[in-house]
């Protein structure tokens, strides 16, 4: 029999729309082509002007441009909200549950220190945690 990961009970996570997971240090939202394509329509702009004001090429891959501080382009920065929270990326949806929070429960631990939301609210399956997980490897 396999062994079961150690978050086969469950985790708890509930977005507390503090911002944190989309600000601070640089990095990356990595964004596919279906993804731009409806941040577009959610903004009234065409894919071509969508990809020319947000998005930038990190080799084979594109990413959300950020603002030079590392926060997201669309993390308010007066409110903290993302202001395209209904339509923002698979990689945006699925946090905390990334295959680099949930490899160990240290690891989970960090992601609990770093985010209010880790480890509180409502308390998902493991089946829907593999859901999440499997969405985007990050």
């Amino acid at each position: 029999m396999a062994k079961q990961p150690w978050y086969q009970d469950g985790l708890k996570f509930e977005c507390t729309a503090c911002g944190d997971c989309c600000g601070g240090a640089p990095g990356y939202v990595w964004v596919e082509p279906q993804e731009i394509a409806a941040l577009a329509q959610e903004l009234g702009l065409s894919v071509e002007a969508f990809e020319r004001q947000y998005v930038r090429q990190v080799e084979e891959q594109k990413s959300l441009i950020e603002h030079a501080d590392g926060d997201c382009i669309f993390l308010d920065p007066q409110t903290r909200k993302c202001s395209v929270y209904a339509g923002r990326p698979t990689q945006c949806r699925t946090w905390p549950f990334w295959d680099s929070n949930l490899a160990s429960r240290r690891d989970w631990e960090w992601a609990c220190r770093v985010c209010p939301g880790s480890g509180v609210g409502k308390l998902y399956s493991f089946d829907e945690i593999e859901i999440q997980r499997k969405s985007k490897q990050v």
